[in-house]
């Protein structure tokens, strides 16, 4: 046994090093926690106790307690409550976490503990944190996975949200920005009737005028509702020169900008002094948006405003992107594809459906936080980032989203995918592909458009070896028409599927469909013995709030860590979460086909299942069926 508890111990360490949290190990480095341990014997005779691990983060002090086999990680009083007896706390896991984190409630200054209860081993083990105050007492919370919430940067959200019951401030910025884009969104209806389509070129349009502000060319108190030359004009001069300061080039690109740009000065109603507002429309949606986003969202990270602003347009107007073609990628999901892109900053991405340029701004983010050298940021920038677009306002959009983020836009074209050879899409070198295809576009009479042959196509237009990730609805991996299937054959002969992650049905909130992550990696046959990685990663740590829509609580980054940390193979799980099988072109691709259950049954559950199977008989015999259970007559 202590063999096996030294390895739980060592175990547990990593963890801890992975979340990056310190602790000391049998005592602690805090004189008045390690006086109360003086007196922390689980027999209760006065002597000392210590828990495996110990220490503060930031207000917060941290206990642990941990126990080899899985059996030993909590006993239940008669009332359902954790145990205090001298036996259970000596003998189980959460109950000596608890009893520790009390003692140490009582006998010093710190009033926000939280206790963990660990049992088991990397594959099959359970972690239980246990909030812990002043008074001794305590809320068992949820189990996790992984101590990445309770790190530094962490652990004050986590605590917000799960002991104070309050919104994080992640949380209160995305009910802002929902609210702003509400308001917007109103305005724009109320005062210019402008076309769902429009919205958000006239929302990016004006972002690039508002640049010029800092370069004395464009001012919002020159916006007066003069007849003759019109705030639109006026906004319009400002674009153009925003594009030229931005070297937009070729010329014809810059052209075909402002052509979807032109909306704002022809539009007559935005233009003239609304008697209500007592300026033009389009001042008071350039001072909206210079007071509630401009200013932040010249200092956001990898979040893709204006497409958060798009898709509240599009749930406003009563659509959901879907007649478009178009199906928004939240944020979460585009930082989580960096990741398992395994994306370096020497990388060349490529991203053939770019909307509003999500995928790319959050590689952009990433490559440039790895990467310290302001010249090699410039060439990240400027030659390291792929894009198409066929929609030419979502191209607009797109490049006016990588404008504001600061260039990256040289390498966007507004082309159709699948109608460009992958052969020259080849050429550009890019060695990583990420991709949200348009949804829903494919049928029987036209099966390019399914979003599994935009999956090949893109693979086809990748350098031999690189990474390709695309999020599709589950119907694509499973093969619902005989074309899908012979795609998906012909995919693995000339590439290697490296697993498929089922996610949170919620993910595409309002939009209704059942996304999941496929990962290849182009240009290597797939081989037959070749095991891929099938997730059931439903329970993401998202959730959807009322008015809000979908938000990240904070047991998120728990999950994500433990998502990747099995992806990479940094630790194993039981089936329910992973399954690693070898693949037929004919399987349905999903965690929920490979599924099986490995775990072994325990005694208790034995004796249940058999004292069901005979209370089933017995009620057969008593109504007359007891032949049901008689041996057969072998004629």
């Amino acid at each position: 046994m202590a063999k096996k508890e030294v390895k739980t111990d060592l175990w547990v360490y990593d963890l801890l090093k992975d979340a990056n949290i310190q602790l000391t190990a049998q005592g602690s480095d805090i004189l008045e926690v390690n006086q109360a341990l003086s007196t922390a014997s689980k027999s209760q005779t006065g002597n000392s106790g210590y828990p495996e691990y110990c220490g503060a983060v930031g207000e917060f002090l941290l206990v642990i307690e941990d126990k080899a086999a899985l059996d030993k990680h909590i006993f239940l009083d008669t009332n359902q409550l954790i145990s205090q007896e001298i036996k259970p706390v000596r003998d189980y896991a959460v109950n000596g976490a608890l009893f520790y984190a009390k003692h140490i409630a009582t006998h010093t200054n710190f009033h926000k503990i939280f206790a963990f209860g660990v049992s088991g081993d990397p594959k099959h083990h359970r972690i239980t944190p246990i909030f812990v105050n002043e008074r001794g007492d305590y809320e068992v919370l949820d189990d996790v996975e992984t101590f990445i919430s309770f790190n530094a940067d962490n652990i004050h959200d986590f605590y917000l949200h799960e002991i104070l019951k309050e919104n994080t401030d992640v949380e209160k910025e995305t009910s802002e920005i929902l609210k702003q884009a509400a308001e917007l969104h109103e305005a724009l209806r109320t005062y210019g009737a402008i076309k769902d389509t429009d919205k958000p070129l006239l929302v990016s349009g004006i972002m690039l005028a508002l640049r010029e502000i800092e370069h004395k060319t464009f001012s919002i108190d020159s916006l007066v509702g003069d007849e003759v030359h019109t705030d639109g004009q006026k906004i319009y001069d400002a674009i153009q020169a925003n594009l030229n300061r931005a070297n937009v080039t070729p010329e014809t690109k810059r052209d075909k900008l402002l052509s979807q740009f032109a909306v704002i000065k022809d539009t007559a109603k935005i233009n003239l002094i609304e008697p209500k507002l007592g300026k033009t429309p389009l001042r008071h949606y350039t001072e909206f948006l210079y007071n509630s986003i401009f200013r932040s969202f010249r200092h956001s990270s990898s979040e893709d405003y204006i497409g958060r602003f798009y898709g509240e347009f599009m749930s406003y107007s009563g659509g959901d992107g879907q007649t478009l073609g178009i199906v928004l990628t939240p944020k979460h999901i585009t930082d989580l594809f960096c990741e398992l892109a395994e994306l370096k900053p020497t990388d060349k991405v490529l991203d053939p459906c770019c909307g509003t340029a999500g995928f790319l701004i959050a590689a952009m983010h990433k490559m440039l936080l790895q990467e310290p050298d302001e010249e090699k940021q410039r060439h990240i920038r400027r030659d390291q980032l792929f894009g198409l677009e066929l929609q030419p306002y979502m191209f607009t959009i797109a490049t006016t989203n990588m404008i504001l983020r600061g260039d990256g836009k040289s390498n966007l074209h507004n082309k159709d995918f699948l109608a460009t050879n992958p052969a020259e899409l080849q050429q550009w070198g890019c060695n990583v592909g990420m991709m949200n295809p348009p949804y829903s576009q494919g049928s029987k009479q036209d099966p390019s458009q399914y979003e599994i042959s935009f999956t090949e196509h893109l693979l086809d237009s990748l350098t031999p070896d690189s990474k390709c990730v695309v999020i599709v609805p589950q119907s694509s991996v499973t093969g619902k028409s005989k074309e899908e299937q012979t795609i998906k054959d012909n995919i693995l002969k000339h590439h290697t599927l490296e697993g498929v992650i089922t996610l949170n049905k919620d993910t595409f909130y309002g939009v209704g469909t059942n996304p999941c992550i496929a990962v290849f990696t182009a240009g290597i046959p797939h081989p037959k013995n070749h095991k891929c990685k099938f997730i059931n990663f439903q329970n993401d740590g998202f959730e959807v709030q009322k008015h809000i829509g979908l938000v990240e609580t904070p047991t998120a980054k728990d999950k994500r860590q433990h998502l990747l940390d099995v992806w990479f193979g940094r630790t194993t799980t039981d089936t329910k979460f992973c399954v690693e099988t070898t693949i037929e072109p004919e399987d349905e691709w999903l965690h929920s086909f490979y599924y099986f259950n490995d775990e072994i049954p325990s005694e208790a559950d034995f004796q249940k299942t058999m004292a069901d199977y005979l209370t089933f008989e017995f009620n057969m015999i008593t109504h007359g069926r007891g032949y049901l259970f008689e041996k057969g007559d072998d004629k």
